[in-house]
């Protein structure tokens, strides 16, 4: 426990839910963790969740006017992709987002405003940190870059408030290249002097190896049997297909735990494929927190089979935390976690043949598979840390809260009218002496 050296109001934007998706699961674990270390502080989170209650942190309901994702979202079926959205949709989804935070602003009060994921929340917090003098922090998560990418409409406004931003934080080195790549490197405040690299973490001390699996087991027949697994959003993108391909030759029962709008494809790609050892277990909400982790305790292998620019991946974190080792593409930042020959092995993207030959070496070799599980976990310990995650941004928070009570002070200097008019005539006519028919010497 830390005591801030002001106590702060910090508020979080967050366009997904706290659970289902890995933005929220970072948002969450920031939040705890933030609550923990630092008491003094207040928390608040703008999202469109209720469902699940965060002690100590005030949770503000975002009802969007319809659901909008960059990649989908497994409890959002019906959800459209930001990068096709039409003006009249972008123009509905604005204003009535900034019309909920700023009824929330006038409630909440924030000193500092944590946006997460650049787009359209970063340019409410710009306009607020011109109206209201409060400045804020920006984090890419990776996905919105995707929709820049693919609907270019998006650039410019978002460009704006990261070159206002107090400070931008990625992901990975990857996310922070790619974010570059799409903005620029300097602005009109150099966004490249303003960017940091903060991972997501992962709460290591609820994962473990060594826990019994009390539910698993029996509930889906795993006694003695081999299990790799995948946990995901199931999206063309997470290239699971790759994964199903691979399972002709994988000796061992393979669970794919997640949902999505590439289900009923790869449900059809089994089946053509006449794979017998795939398994669909559905998408894990909240309540299924114990079978997940207890499905990572008792995964022989975790797979990873991205083929786009994945930001991180909590899941292989997770899959880490739980001494499980990971086979992953060599895709975005994935490598900032999976360290190939050391804790798992980095593939080719889109290859089904190097992700079997690689789960099959782990499944043979026991002690390379614990040894590498062992240094999983050690990574997850050293560098995905939720604590030091958290302190890194609670120093950003203050150094914004800082430079906002500067600025909010500049901001109400009271102004001398009447000197202010002595200057002016100074300088130039004065209509009324004019109409006096005098000059102004």
């Amino acid at each position: 426990m830390r005591a801030s050296k002001v106590a702060m109001k910090i508020l979080m934007l967050l366009k997904y839910p706290l659970f289902g998706s890995g933005s929220g699961t970072y948002v969450r674990k920031l939040s705890e963790k933030l609550k923990i270390l630092y008491p003094d502080d207040q928390l608040a989170i703008f999202c469109p969740d209720l469902k699940n209650k965060i002690n100590g942190i005030n949770l503000y309901y975002y009802k969007m006017p319809f659901h909008a994702a960059s990649t989908g979202h497994p409890d959002w079926p019906d959800a459209k992709l930001y990068s096709n959205l039409s003006r009249q949709n972008i123009d509905e989804l604005y204003i009535e987002s900034f019309n909920q935070i700023i009824k929330v602003v006038n409630d909440f009060k924030p000193d500092v405003i944590h946006v997460h994921h650049a787009l359209y929340f970063s340019w409410i917090a710009n306009y607020l940190s011109s109206i209201y003098g409060i400045f804020y922090v920006v984090t890419t998560h990776g996905t919105e870059l995707l929709t820049a990418s693919e609907n270019k409409s998006w650039i410019p406004l978002t460009r704006d408030a990261l070159c206002r931003a107090s400070m931008i934080t990625a992901v990975s080195g990857d996310t922070k290249k790619w974010l570059l790549r799409i903005y620029g490197r300097y602005g009109q405040h150099g966004i490249i002097n303003k960017m940091r690299i903060i991972p997501g973490g992962v709460d290591y001390e609820s994962y473990s190896r060594l826990e019994p699996i009390k539910i698993i087991n029996k509930k889906y027949n795993l006694g003695g049997k081999r299990v790799v697994i995948f946990s995901g959003k199931l999206t063309y993108k997470k290239g699971v297909q790759y994964l199903i391909k691979a399972a002709l030759k994988i000796k061992a029962e393979i669970f794919i735990i997640g949902g999505g709008e590439e289900e009923s494809k790869l449900k059809a790609l089994v089946d053509e494929l006449k794979v017998k050892n795939v398994h669909f277990m559905g998408y894990f909400g909240a309540n299924d927190d114990k079978e997940l982790k207890e499905f990572y305790r008792r995964a022989d292998v975790l797979v990873f089979p991205s083929i786009w620019e994945e930001p991180l991946g909590l899941v292989a974190l997770e899959a880490m935390a739980s001494s499980t080792p990971v086979v992953a593409s060599k895709k975005g930042g994935i490598p900032l976690a999976v360290k190939n020959n050391v804790n798992g092995f980095l593939v080719r993207a889109r290859s089904a043949k190097a992700i079997a030959e690689k789960v099959n070496f782990l499944l043979k070799n026991e002690d390379i598979r614990k040894k590498m599980g062992e240094e999983a976990r050690k990574i997850v310990e050293e560098k995905f840390n939720w604590t030091k995650i958290a302190q890194r941004f609670h120093e950003y928070y203050e150094h914004a809260f800082r430079t906002s009570q500067e600025r909010l002070k500049r901001m109400k200097l009271p102004v001398d009218i009447e000197q202010e008019r002595i200057e002016i005539k100074g300088s130039r006519l004065d209509l009324k002496e004019i109409q006096n028919g005098n000059r102004i010497r």
